[in-house]
């Protein structure tokens, strides 16, 4: 097989670049009142926003990234026949897929926070970087193109930021995993994973399916860009420890840890199953590096099949299907205030992640994975339940922890993340952003 050579000078940083740590980041919406100053948007960001093609670097551990959804194509007056030519679950919108996703209950989209899910949302402007001091810098940049310019309306934002111990809302370190990419330069998180081809993640190179897939035309617009979906996740904390308390089968740091698939040092409990490690936890090039099967866990003694990151990533684990025509790069970043150590009653503040899920393919990606392994069992031949942590329970839900002589079943699972709101959107190229800014239909 040849190599990939990526065209990184013309590929946004934010599409391949891991998330740094620690971090700080922020998102903003934005309407486009006026098709010519959308497209004057569109030329002006193209100045701010930074190429992946020094992967690398210390400096592209900031980034501003530009993405627009389907509504923001249509405002901006792209021709019908390159509209057509995107993903329908694009074309659609993460509020319309709603039953896919399993945003139902306090997640469906009527329950989402203004104004995400709706028509008015056009542009995401993003900005990530290891502080605030750099992430101001960033933003500053960007604000004094979009603060200028009449026809363009900032609709919403959201702050984010890393929690003082490095770990998100529930306790457990985070951004741990990032699959290795073709032609990127980037090394995986785990080293037994074989690089996955770079058509996954960019659109317009040969991926693991196939040599020459379908990509939004024409070319110039679709080549080089990626698509996202971005989710807004409320994490209810409280109710996640008074669960933990209240099943005594197992201490409640391992309970979890067995929920999760790793302590919350994120020693993983493939390598370390009996107790926590943090050396391990914090080693970047240690605490990645298992498989299940090879690691003597078939059956779950150690890592249960119905794990929050045995579901994300069922590695070399026996399921129904190909783990590698799944793979996402996943990136989460908190909001809010931590709620303090020991507080078992909720105290009413928005707590929680912003997701982003980068692909090439909405609906094999991102939607296979919510519906068919964080939703459902049947890929592992489990009997009916969700992730643990992040599924889309009911409350009738099951998980089931393989155990010696007899498995243990925790039943009446909550759920424990609640869907605030989200966007499926476009990240063009750099190519595509000049494309997008001389249009004159």
């Amino acid at each position: 097989m040849a190599s990939t050579v990526l065209e990184l000078d013309d590929i946004q940083s934010g599409v391949l670049r891991p998330r740094p740590t620690p971090y700080a980041a922020t998102y903003v919406l934005f309407r486009i009142d006026e098709r010519k100053a959308g497209r004057e948007l569109m030329g002006r960001l193209s100045s701010v926003v930074a190429s992946a093609a020094h992967p690398t670097s210390p400096v592209a551990d900031t980034w501003v990234s530009v993405a627009l959804t389907f509504q923001g194509l249509i405002a901006l007056g792209v021709p019908k026949a390159s509209l057509d030519s995107f993903s329908p679950q694009f074309q659609q919108g993460m509020a319309a897929r709603a039953k896919v996703l399993g945003d139902s209950g306090e997640s469906r989209p009527e329950r989402w926070e203004k104004p995400l899910g709706s028509s008015e949302v056009h542009v995401v402007i993003t900005a990530v970087a290891p502080d605030t001091e750099h992430l101001e810098s960033a933003m500053e940049r960007a604000r004094k193109i979009y603060q200028e310019m009449r026809g363009i309306t900032a609709i919403w934002r959201q702050d984010c930021h890393v929690r003082p111990d490095e770990k998100e809302a529930f306790g457990f370190k985070d951004g741990i995993g990032h699959p290795a990419i073709e032609g990127t330069g980037l090394p995986s998180t785990n080293p037994r994973e074989r690089p996955l081809r770079a058509g996954e993640f960019v659109l317009g190179y040969p991926d693991e399916m196939a040599d020459s897939p379908s990509m939004p035309q024409p070319e110039i617009l679709g080549r080089n860009g990626s698509y996202v979906a971005f989710r807004k996740l409320h994490q209810r904390v409280a109710a996640f420890r008074r669960y933990l308390k209240e099943n005594t089968s197992y201490p409640e740091e391992l309970l979890a840890a067995k929920m999760m698939g790793r302590w919350s040092s994120g020693a993983p409990l493939a390598l370390c199953p009996m107790h926590d490690d943090p050396a391990l936890g914090a080693d970047a090039g240690r605490n990645n590096d298992f498989l299940f099967k090879q690691n003597d866990d078939a059956i779950g003694y150690k890592t249960p099949l119905g794990s929050h990151i045995r579901r994300m990533n069922p590695r070399d684990a026996d399921i129904a299907g190909v783990v590698r025509i799944h793979r996402m790069i996943r990136r989460g970043t908190s909001y809010g205030p931590s709620l303090p150590e020991g507080v078992m009653e909720d105290d009413g503040m928005e707590r929680g992640l912003m997701f982003a899920f980068v692909g090439a393919h909405l609906g094999r990606q991102f939607e296979f994975i919510q519906s068919e392994w964080m939703n459902d069992s049947a890929f592992f031949g489990g009997t009916a339940g969700e992730d643990p942590i992040a599924g889309a329970s009911d409350g009738t839900g099951s998980f089931d922890i393989p155990k010696r002589p007899l498995r243990v079943r925790l039943q009446g699972l909550p759920q424990f993340v609640v869907t605030r709101g989200g966007e499926y959107c476009f990240l063009p190229s750099l190519r595509a952003l000049h494309w997008l800014a001389d249009l004159t239909t």
